[in-house]
């Protein structure tokens, strides 16, 4: 998804303007002489990034193509396992990213699912899959199983779709210094779920033993990250990551 005439290129520059504008008016010290020019890997731009969030993280979001840090570290992981259209890949994408989903359109492998986003293929239960044994090569849920009641479901029916050797890529809201996930179904105020989880509807603040929870289900792991210079140059999150669960063949 690099940015390739003249055209494109100029309604990028005009939609490059109006993010700064509006940051600059939402906080113009994001624009301090300190901050760094970051790189785009999905969309090729190079320059200041713009806060997102609440509250709000400095150099997060892509003037450009409107990527955030995780967005950007699954593109970098893509590239790197090989994973986009034409190759004949099955694919199983929960939520899914737009920029991924434009990459992937036309793709008859490629099968979206959401309760309620709009324009996906399915409206599918992650924790009740309608799909037969072993349907896919690849399973992606970036950010989803911290919304899911019961996620430890939700991952065995993930391992129970992929085929022998099958992915799921998986990232999720993670605190890597502490040891054990944090659940509190007992937190049904929306106030008490946003400042104990970060949002109102998650639901859990995982841990150090999330890889726990996939090997439970019967998954092999690995955690991708990006080396400490490319989370700066491409403005990643440093406690960001992804985790790659197989399935055994």
């Amino acid at each position: 998804m690099q940015i390739h005439n003249d055209a494109e290129n100029e309604r990028v520059k005009l939609r490059v303007a109006k993010q700064y504008a509006k940051a600059w008016l939402k906080d113009w010290r994001q624009f301090g002489h300190r901050q760094l020019a970051r790189e785009c890997p999905i969309c090729g731009f190079r320059g200041l990034f713009v806060a997102a969030g609440n509250p709000p993280r400095w150099n997060a979001r892509c003037p450009a193509c409107d990527s955030r840090e995780r967005h950007r570290l699954a593109y970098l992981y893509y590239v790197r396992a090989g994973i986009g259209p034409g190759r004949g890949l099955k694919i199983l994408h929960f939520a899914p990213e737009a920029f991924f989903k434009a990459l992937m359109a036309g793709d008859p492998g490629y099968v979206t699912t959401d309760p309620i986003m709009p324009g996906v293929d399915r409206r599918e239960d992650m924790t009740a899959l309608s799909f037969a044994d072993a349907s896919f090569d690849i399973a992606i849920a970036h950010h989803v199983l911290e919304h899911i009641a019961d996620d430890r479901l939700a991952i065995s029916e993930l391992f129970r779709v992929l085929k022998p050797g099958g992915r799921a890529i998986l990232s999720v809201p993670q605190n890597w210094s502490r040891m054990e996930t944090w659940e509190d179904d007992g937190l049904s105020a929306e106030a008490e779920r946003v400042a104990a989880f970060g949002a109102r509807d998650h639901r859990r603040f995982y841990g150090r033993d999330f890889e726990k929870r996939l090997a439970a289900a019967g998954f092999e792991t690995e955690v991708f990250r990006m080396p400490p210079a490319d989370e700066v140059r491409y403005g990643l999150l440093r406690d960001e990551a992804i985790h790659v669960a197989r399935r055994p063949v």
